[in-house]
């Protein structure tokens, strides 16, 4: 049996980008590339899980982890993106899926790996079930980016729209750690802020309440607040924001203080925010991050 720190499991897309200029990019996405990036830059033993179809195959060289460590599954469907950008920060966007990935089932994870957290990276609604979740946490604690529970696709016109997950009250006691931005906090809970919104998540189940926004980071874990702020000093990496600070202070915090593991997660995410893609720095590049940015938090 071989043993990871995270196993991350999610789809890979491929994003044609228009920002609000009007410039257009095609960039490789998914919170399973972003994800998988920081850990591994701090130091962490990540395996990846995923789907594509066999034409898409050249996704799989985005990977900044040891090809060994990625567990990919051919399948009939690739998940492609469309998104378009209103504002120079890209807080406001357009996004539709052209194509969904096809979904995942327990089954995908494979007999000869294990992990101490199954960390559950999808993209859009469908990517996995309750019923998945609900397993994992019988193998290791479970972490969950709330986004593919939130985000769907109109079958009609490719568009994504939100709504409210359905069954958060009786999955969210299986959750170890809950990734929302501030947006859709707000979807799940009906309240606009986000340190109320952390409690209210709290109390349905979830045992540590990660809310990321543009100025700050925070986690709840019933007892105190943490936040740490976000210090890029640029916004050209945008893109995979709260993938990257997940996956580090998850990993994080199977060695570290709550306050510990979200200071270095909260740094390497501005540290990354400043390169597009997925972070290909060290753990040395963090530390001295912290050091020139964070000498308030030492």
């Amino acid at each position: 049996m071989k043993h990871y720190e995270s196993i991350i499991i999610g789809h890979i897309t491929m994003d044609h980008d228009t920002d609000y200029l009007g410039h257009e990019t095609n960039a490789i996405g998914g919170a399973v590339i972003y994800s998988s990036a920081s850990a591994y830059a701090l130091g962490h033993k990540v395996a990846a899980v995923t789907k594509i179809n066999p034409v898409d195959s050249e996704r799989l060289g985005y990977f900044t982890i040891p090809e060994e460590d990625v567990y990919c599954i051919m399948s009939e469907s690739s998940c492609t993106m469309d998104n378009r950008y209103f504002t120079a920060d890209k807080e406001r966007r357009k996004c539709m899926c052209l194509s969904v990935g096809t979904p995942f089932t327990i089954d995908d994870i494979p007999a000869e790996i294990d992990a101490d957290i199954y960390h559950f990276a999808g993209l859009v609604y469908g990517d996995f079930s309750g019923e998945m979740i609900l397993e994992a946490s019988k193998r290791g604690a479970v972490a969950v980016d709330v986004q593919a529970l939130l985000r769907h696709v109109n079958t009609d016109d490719h568009t994504m729209y939100f709504e409210d997950w359905a069954d958060k009250k009786n999955i969210l006691p299986y959750i170890t750690y809950l990734k929302t931005d501030a947006a859709e906090a707000e979807i799940l809970t009906g309240l606009s802020d986000r340190y109320e919104a952390a409690k209210l998540l709290h109390s349905w189940g979830a045992r540590e309440v990660i809310i990321t926004h543009n100025t700050e980071v925070i986690v709840y874990d019933g007892n105190k607040f943490s936040a740490v702020p976000i210090r890029a000093r640029n916004l050209s990496g945008r893109t995979g924001r709260g993938d990257t600070t997940f996956a580090a202070y998850m990993t994080e915090r199977l060695t570290r203080s709550i306050d510990d593991a979200l200071l270095y997660a909260t740094a390497t995410v501005s540290n990354k925010m400043e390169i597009p893609g997925p972070y290909k720095g060290t753990r040395k590049d963090i530390e001295k991050y912290i050091d020139e940015f964070y000498p308030d938090f030492i």
